[in-house]
């Protein structure tokens, strides 16, 4: 009964969503053509009138650049520094872990990968290395370029202390409120 009475809820919802969504029409019932929605104003179906607006990653190496705060709580951090050299990853070939892998990060001045990324989490054992699922870094981390964005950005992050900011505590918090 209750599973019924579930799906009868999330179907209603899904009604409700559906008939307030917004259609491709105008009020008078004419539809809206590719240049008249979104924020490019060009066919959708021609991509040679998209231009991208100008943009510089960083040219500082690694080592010479400055922490970028993260945008969220446990959020993967950007990439600071220039990955030119370091590109194509492959899991022979990281040079990200020549200075980010625990046993080397403090030597070298730089932020260890965190416990989240040496565990395996099917297991719940510590592998004592970067696990091989995670061994693509820019998957999740990305370097930074600096860019008038088309739509500003008006997210506040709320973070529970101030460590959160630059660091991760993922795999102390990946199953709260998980019953």
């Amino acid at each position: 009964m209750k599973k019924w009475l579930q799906g009868l809820m999330v179907g209603l919802l899904g009604l409700a969503f559906f008939a307030c969504s917004d259609s491709q029409e105008t009020q008078k019932g004419e539809a809206l053509t590719d240049t008249e929605i979104g924020l490019r104003k060009v066919d959708l179906q021609d991509e040679k009138d998209v231009k991208l607006p100008e943009y510089e990653y960083s040219k500082l190496e690694a080592g010479e650049s400055t922490k970028i705060e993260r945008s969220y709580e446990n959020a993967p951090p950007m990439i600071p520094h220039n990955v030119e050299d370091m590109l194509p990853i492959t899991q022979d070939n990281n040079q990200c872990l020549a200075c980010h892998d625990p046993a080397i990060a403090a030597d070298v001045g730089a932020v260890a990968v965190p416990t989240s990324h040496t565990h395996d989490l099917r297991t719940n054992k510590d592998l004592g290395q970067v696990s091989h699922a995670r061994f693509n870094c820019v998957l999740c981390h990305t370097p930074q370029a600096n860019i008038n964005p088309a739509v500003a950005n008006t997210f506040t992050p709320d973070f529970r202390n101030i460590e959160s900011k630059n660091s991760s505590n993922l795999l102390d918090v990946l199953n709260e409120g998980v019953k």
